[in-house]
């Protein structure tokens, strides 16, 4: 009787080690990870993108979606300066285009410090589809600015505001 007991208490185990480490995506944290604004983000950002599951990442103010990831997201990245980059505004917050490849779309928020950064690979997932999701969660952080179009620019250069 005791061997039976022993190999259910050790196969038990193995699948408790297993599943604790199977999942973890390795993320390098955000400069300002640490800000209490992210925290706000990230407790409202959703479970699942489209057929995407949630999963656990290594640092803190990071998520990702899928597994392999189609998406990641780390909050507490430098806002973006000013930029002639391609943005788009997705539930009231705006997102920069700051790389396009085959394997990779890189997003940031534009306006709101701390800024969030969103990584899709666009073999997995829709890049509007993830920024649909996360935009209500980043709205929660406060806007400064917005994106501008030609037309709000001055021949100055300066932005016009009416």
């Amino acid at each position: 009787m005791r061997l039976p007991t022993l190999l259910t208490a050790v196969s038990g185990l193995c699948a408790v080690a297993l599943s604790g480490c199977a999942g973890t995506l390795i993320v390098e944290p955000a400069p300002s990870a640490a800000a209490p604004d992210c925290a706000t983000v990230m407790l409202r950002l959703p479970d699942r993108i489209d057929d995407l599951a949630q999963r656990k990442t290594s640092a803190q103010a990071t998520t990702a979606w899928g597994d392999p990831a189609g998406a990641v997201l780390r909050c507490g990245m430098e806002p973006p300066a000013p930029t002639t980059k391609p943005c788009v505004s997705v539930s009231g917050v705006d997102w920069i285009s700051l790389e396009q490849s085959e394997e990779s779309w890189k997003f940031v928020s534009f306006g709101r410090d701390p800024a969030v950064e969103v990584l899709v690979d666009p073999r997995k997932a829709s890049g509007a589809n993830v920024l649909n999701a996360v935009s209500p969660a980043v709205a929660a952080l406060h806007q400064q600015d917005k994106c501008q179009s030609a037309e709000d620019i001055g021949e100055d250069g300066t932005p016009v505001r009416g």
